[in-house]
């Protein structure tokens, strides 16, 4: 009778193992498919940003033309020839946080937290590292942001 059990067991262990497995397979498979569904859905995001950005200098292009002509056509023919329609690209000003700013504050939050875990009184240990933190992470920050161009190196 206890081999019958322990034959039973070993056989219900077995199948126990491949429902596991046949179900981490499926779930694995489950998002796989979604991780592709995702990554077609940014490409077709992507194409139809970059569709609408052609369009939008396609239709400041035609508007620069039709301004140049009408230009064209109140000049006296002397200075037509002069006239010069080139113009400096104008640099888009960044936006969002600085490689500073974000470097201060995940270097305060790191400190703060290695410090409350290295000292034992819990407060004075997350002040000074969250302090000695926010030091470090400004300034690796700010190298960053001399390196980008963000900031004009002196």
């Amino acid at each position: 009778m206890k081999r019958i059990f322990a034959i039973l067991a070993i056989a219900l262990a077995f199948t126990a193992c491949t429902n596991a497995k046949k179900e981490e397979a499926i779930k694995l498979a489950a998002i796989k498919a979604v991780k592709d569904s995702i990554r077609l859905d940014s490409f077709k995001k992507a194409d139809l940003v970059q569709k609408q950005q052609a369009a939008k200098i396609q239709d400041e292009k035609r508007v620069l033309m039709l301004a140049s002509a009408k230009a064209a056509e109140n000049a006296p023919a002397a200075t037509m020839a002069s006239t010069d329609n080139h113009q400096a690209p104008v640099k888009a000003k960044k936006k969002g946080w600085s490689s500073a700013a974000l470097g201060t504050v995940i270097g305060a939050g790191a400190g703060g937290l290695g410090g409350a875990l290295i000292d034992k009184k819990k407060g004075r240990g997350a002040i000074i590292g969250g302090v000695a933190g926010a030091g470090a992470g400004y300034l690796i920050g700010r190298g960053q942001d001399k390196r980008s161009g963000r900031v004009a190196s002196n």
